[in-house]
């Protein structure tokens, strides 16, 4: 049977809705994904070949999977494929019919998976809990994992991004905030080293973020001040990726057509897009040494932003006095 046809069979479940405020309770938090991002032809793309490539490894077990959604939760196909990934057995139950049961057998296959990964627990985007409730995201989040670790040469698509929708349950009712999720890497990535000079600030003196933020914010003030503009957090005003590109313009010279970019982006996907063009205009002056993922960005993650902010700050306000100074120390 073609590859085509096979991924054909896939019978995906009625796409729901977001949750009530019956259905979550109070506290409680839910990834919903839009209808839009189930329908992006990359999110699609990457179900596809990562059920082409489940369905290859477990053909000697004729065994076939036809919606990632519905045919992973209850630990069966997670427990032939990683057997046939490692060649360890686990000992479980082959046929798990009950609730408990399947519990309990996802656990220790996920256990043991993880523990091949060797991903720390805070890391991790995906639990029993998610896996068993048939979250699409934290099963892709897994399988993907799983796909980079055993096989790094599947041609996952890159750079795959959803939308996402995080419901929370409040005393005040329900509140909903709009998110985009990584689930392949960039294509630039995959080469990324391990660590920075500010992976080491963070962890070995966090009491001095605060000092080189001020300073960042001094900097981008006395350049935004022109435009009759000011930053006072550096976390969340960069977020939506206008500033940077102002910024970026201001102290690189660029004229930037408004058609280029959103003045008042209105959705991650807009904020995204200035992100991303303001990420190709620093890799082109060639002041980006770290890898940076635009969605870090978006997603307001302060070091992603620091790391952005700092190769301008290092270039245009240490220049003249860090000549002798160790590129990259923020100190």
């Amino acid at each position: 049977m073609e590859s085509e046809s096979l991924y054909n069979l896939l019978q995906l479940p009625k796409v729901t809705g977001p949750p009530t405020e019956e259905e979550l309770p109070q506290g409680e938090k839910k990834k919903y994904l839009p209808p839009t991002s189930r329908q992006d032809p990359k999110f699609e793309e990457l179900q596809k070949v990562l059920m082409e490539w489940i369905n290859a490894k477990l053909l000697p077990e004729h065994i076939v999977v036809r919606s990632l959604e519905e045919d992973i939760f209850d630990g069966l196909i997670l427990h032939h494929l990683f057997q046939m990934l490692t060649g360890l057995k686990l000992e479980v139950e082959e046929m798990a019919l009950t609730a408990p049961s399947q519990r309990r057998k996802l656990e220790v296959v996920l256990e043991a998976i993880n523990h091949s990964l060797q991903v720390e627990e805070r890391q991790l985007k995906w639990s029993m809990g998610t896996i068993f409730s048939k979250d699409l995201l934290a099963t892709l989040h897994l399988l993907v994992a799983l796909a980079n670790h055993f096989q790094p040469d599947l041609p996952l698509p890159t750079n795959v991004q959803v939308e996402v929708i995080t419901m929370e349950s409040t005393k005040n009712g329900l509140k909903s905030e709009k998110s985009v999720e990584q689930l392949t890497q960039c294509s630039t990535d995959k080469d990324q080293p391990a660590k920075d000079i500010f992976d080491e600030l963070f962890r070995l003196a966090p009491e001095k973020v605060n000092t080189v933020k001020e300073a960042i914010v001094n900097f981008v003030n006395q350049n935004l001040d022109r435009l009759g503009l000011s930053v006072q957090n550096l976390d969340t005003q960069f977020a939506d990726g206008v500033f940077l590109l102002l910024l970026i313009g201001q102290l690189e010279g660029f004229f930037l057509h408004l058609k280029e970019f959103y003045l008042t982006p209105t959705s991650p996907a807009e904020m995204l897009h200035n992100v991303t063009r303001a990420l190709e205009l620093l890799k082109d002056e060639g002041l980006l040494d770290y890898p940076i993922n635009p969605e870090d960005i978006v997603n307001k993650d302060a070091k992603s932003t620091l790391r952005v902010l700092y190769s301008l700050f290092r270039k245009h306000k240490l220049q003249e006095s860090t000549d002798s100074m160790p590129r990259g120390s923020p100190n």
